[in-house]
């Protein structure tokens, strides 16, 4: 079968699968960088612009001795995947907000950076996802409220950044502890990640719910500040953002992924961050 035929197939068969996997795909994937101009025709030879934020720690942010380096779960991922390959590719750094739309407007070729898939980003972008999210509960060093799990929020102060998933887990839990006697939750949200770490550092709050990766992460490097509380699968995904219109790079990039996976590296970047291994998860196409 002619390349140009293979790239057909798969525009059709995304149309048509709508949220399945790609699991044929996956099954031929491997590391053949040398085949890059036979497998990614269109891409071979150009520079991929990767766009992330430098400041979410651990999925990106700047090497301490190289300032223009970035580095983290995301960014090491993302360069396995373009070696993998045999793919150009480098870093646009860029607030958080600003990537997604960049990706759509055709400026950026892929968001790389704890995007999390959800049915209304996949009306505008498409996805290729490796792991699953977690909520975790940052709180102060030693859990001095000894908070380990969901019911241990009832009567406590907890934070949570506007609009986000965690506000509404917060909220339904608060709903479970009035029904079952118990006080409801004090819901205290941020605008963002310093405004909440500076209402536990000042005591005004007992825990924040956030990203697994982000509380683990300064659970492990400020062990002298916080802890994590507990944690809870939160059932959402998270994956790579490609413009609508980019089937040949939505295969390289689900490729590349399942054949990082197959190998293990995932796994140990993963590792490297103190990351949970067990949030990731088989790499899958998300077109709606």
């Amino acid at each position: 079968m002619s390349l140009q035929r293979r790239i057909g197939r798969l525009a059709i068969a995304i149309a048509l699968a709508g949220l399945s996997s790609t699991a044929a795909w996956a099954a031929d994937a491997a590391c053949e960088p040398a085949k890059a101009a036979q497998k990614y025709p269109t891409l071979a030879g150009k520079t991929l612009r990767i766009g992330a934020d430098p400041q979410t720690p651990p999925y990106v942010f700047r090497d301490a001795n190289d300032f223009s380096k970035l580095v983290g779960v995301d960014a090491e991922l993302a360069k396995a995947v373009m070696d993998c390959a045999g793919v150009k590719f480098e870093f646009v750094p860029g607030a958080w907000s600003g990537l997604l739309p960049a990706v759509q407007s055709g400026q950026l070729d892929l968001m790389w950076d704890d995007l999390y898939y959800k049915p209304e980003r996949a009306k505008v972008v498409d996805f290729a996802t490796y792991m699953t999210a977690a909520t975790g509960a940052l709180v102060p060093a030693g859990n001095p409220k000894k908070i380990d799990g969901l019911p241990g929020l009832c009567g406590q102060t907890v934070s949570f950044a506007i609009g986000s998933s965690n506000e509404g887990v917060t909220r339904k839990q608060s709903e479970a502890c009035v029904a079952s006697g118990k006080p409801a939750i004090v819901a205290m949200p941020f605008q963002d990640l310093a405004a909440g770490l500076r209402l536990l550092e000042s005591g005004r709050t007992d825990a924040i719910l956030w990203d697994l990766g982000f509380v683990d992460n300064l659970a492990s490097t400020q062990k002298q500040k916080f802890a994590r509380g507990f944690a809870v699968m939160d059932g959402y995904l998270i994956g790579v953002a490609v413009a609508k219109n980019r089937p040949e790079l939505l295969r390289l990039v689900h490729e590349g992924l399942a054949a990082v996976q197959a190998s293990g590296e995932q796994k140990k970047i993963f590792h490297k961050y103190g990351v949970d291994a067990g949030l990731v998860s088989p790499t899958t196409i998300k077109t709606e």
